[in-house]
């Protein structure tokens, strides 16, 4: 596969899209289902954005564990470009700042499209969130200061995500809030963050070795398994108490996974899509 695309981590991609596709349905829900009920355009940006804050993610990330040594031993997983010598640093940071363009001019476009101006007060909070996010995107292993180095990951992908994904997808299309939508964005954000402890407990040891202290290493092994079942069962949990039954759809494909992460110490890279793919569906079945 060639460097740059596998360096994009493309896998990731399902994942992020979520929290845009279930705040859009049930804005379209909210609206009565009917045909022109949310903007396409809207949504298309929305999407665009995410994905340039997801692949500015990843490569921040690379290139962050790179900085600090922390890939230079791994367990159960593969090599992305950078580590595996194909990219070097500087073609590394050219690819960060090209997806931060991309990041600011989908985000400009977006609420432009969403207000018709970007000097309101709506406008101007979507910014800050925006510039907020994109610092996120960047600084969650990147930098002397990366908050996924001191166990703050699963807070920052919850709030963005699960949260500011959802809601800001369902407010841009209607420009009102509900609690029900703050509490799907939160359900939503749980298994988006049980992505990221399978990561670290498939890392735990060598994380441990280079310093870095995520949520899942504090917790320990049998720790972050009991962790990963609670933000599955809470997800369901919270969408069944406002009615979205159809998620339990969902619990033979979870009720495995979960039985394959208690059950091995190696190979839970393969449990990675898994989890992403079902993630997606649970968001679909929620608008059901």
């Amino acid at each position: 596969m060639n460097p740059y695309i596998q360096s994009l981590r493309l896998r990731t991609l399902p994942l992020s899209v979520s929290g845009i596709i279930l705040g859009t349905g049930l804005a379209w829900r909210e609206m009565g289902c009917q045909p022109s009920a949310v903007s396409i355009q809207i949504f298309v940006l929305a999407i665009l954005t995410t994905l340039s804050l997801q692949i500015l993610s990843n490569l921040s990330n690379e290139l962050g564990d790179a900085l600090k040594g922390t890939d230079t031993e791994q367990r159960g997983r593969e090599a992305y470009g950078l580590q595996a010598g194909k990219i070097t640093e500087r073609q590394m940071e050219g690819m960060i700042w090209l997806l931060l363009g991309f990041c600011v001019v989908f985000g400009i476009l977006l609420i432009y499209s969403a207000f018709g101006t970007l000097f309101c007060t709506q406008s101007l909070g979507f910014l800050l969130l925006g510039a907020f996010a994109i610092v996120g995107a960047i600084k969650y292993t990147l930098g002397k200061h990366s908050y996924g180095y001191i166990g703050l990951g699963d807070l920052g992908v919850f709030l963005f995500f699960g949260l500011l994904s959802t809601v800001g997808g369902y407010y841009l299309q209607i420009q009102n809030l509900t609690a029900e939508i703050f509490w799907c964005g939160a359900a939503i954000g749980l298994p988006c963050v049980g992505v990221l402890n399978l990561n670290n407990i498939r890392d735990m040891p060598n994380d441990r070795a280079h310093g870095k202290h995520t949520f899942a290493s504090l917790l320990g092994e049998r720790g972050g398994r009991v962790y990963q079942t609670l933000l599955l069962v809470g997800c369901l949990a919270i969408f069944c108490v406002y009615g979205h039954w159809w998620v339990l759809c969902i619990i033979p494909v979870w009720g495995w996974h979960l039985r394959y992460v208690w059950s091995h110490t190696e190979k839970l890279d393969k449990q990675m899509p898994v989890l992403m793919f079902s993630t997606l569906i649970v968001a679909i079945l929620a608008l059901f």
